[in-house]
């Protein structure tokens, strides 16, 4: 069994990511986890300097899952999380390890790896690809793959001010995105949040008024 990030119960993940926040973005994020959504954007508008989040994901058994029969759809939870974020206008992001032979640049190897998660897709709705844009992060080189650091160190330059987090399945890759400034969360683990949730994201794109 891989070792967990966060330990705990649901509740006691709340309160740790709550911390992990509120120590990230001083005293204007150390306020209890919000109950309500419009809570948030009432804090957020007060703000006098927006972090404007990113999210990256890891893709493969983060937010799509490969069946024995080698067909893909999302994993539970994934495409209701990913709506959500697109309602508040939080960016998202890829980064997951394809071949390097599939294409000369992100964009050719991001086509790639469309082609061969549609051609093999089950589902009512489409994998939303429309919500990455641009931002989806493949290796150049075999040497980059992760866990090397490269990629999430494009990822973090690429993203300006903003905060970035990173949601994967393993263990390991969260704590390496980690130990390079990004908000981990590892994802599907038992009696907690499929997800990091949504209003612990939006505060991390507050800044302490000072």
């Amino acid at each position: 069994m891989k070792r967990s990030v966060f330990k705990g119960s649901a509740w006691a993940i709340l309160a740790l990511s709550t911390a992990l926040v509120s120590t990230a973005v001083g005293s204007t994020a150390s306020a209890a986890t919000p109950k309500d959504p419009g809570e948030v954007a009432g804090t957020a508008a007060t703000a006098r300097e927006q972090a404007c989040p990113i999210v990256y994901f890891d893709l493969g058994e983060t937010l799509v899952h490969t069946a024995d029969d080698g067909s893909t759809s999302y994993r539970p939870g994934a495409a209701a999380y990913l709506r959500a974020l697109r309602a508040r206008g939080i960016p998202v992001g890829l980064i997951t390890n394809v071949p390097s032979s599939w294409g000369a640049t992100d964009a050719e190897r991001a086509a790639r790896l469309r082609q061969e998660v549609d051609s093999t897709w089950q589902g009512s709705a489409p994998f939303a690809w429309q919500d990455f844009g641009d931002r989806i992060l493949t290796p150049r080189t075999e040497a980059e793959r992760k866990p090397a650091p490269a990629l999430w160190q494009r990822a973090k330059a690429g993203s300006g001010h903003c905060r970035v987090v990173y949601q994967a399945e393993t263990a390991e890759e969260v704590r390496a995105a980690s130990a390079l400034g990004f908000v981990p969360y590892q994802v599907g683990r038992p009696h907690r949040p499929v997800f990091l949730p949504v209003g612990l994201v939006e505060l991390l794109g507050l800044r302490s008024p000072g």
